[in-house]
């Protein structure tokens, strides 16, 4: 599989663009069998839990920016940002 140039970027983030957290992973998934989850729900900002995935074929990452709230005492994390960004082998 080739690598995603710039372009080809662009139009998975907008394939991902206004969709929940599940139905993310299951695309991403679904585009990639060298898919590699390389972090869940990690935690360096306040209110900001990143999940990365690297598309290991695309030579592409996606990263996928959740802020946390509660509903009473359920925690509901709600999709804000989507980054996809080249990985460092890929110079397209």
């Amino acid at each position: 599989m080739a690598y995603l140039n710039k372009q080809e970027r662009d139009q998975l983030l907008e394939e991902l663009r206004g969709k929940h957290f599940a139905r993310c992973q299951r695309l991403l998934v679904l585009k990639d069998p060298k898919i590699r989850l390389k972090y869940f729900r990690n935690n360096q900002e306040v209110d900001r839990f990143m999940t990365r995935y690297v598309l290991g074929g695309m030579g592409t990452q996606v990263t996928l920016v959740e802020s946390l709230h509660m509903d009473g005492e359920k925690r509901v994390f709600t999709l804000q940002e989507i980054i996809v960004e080249p990985t460092p082998d890929n110079r397209l």
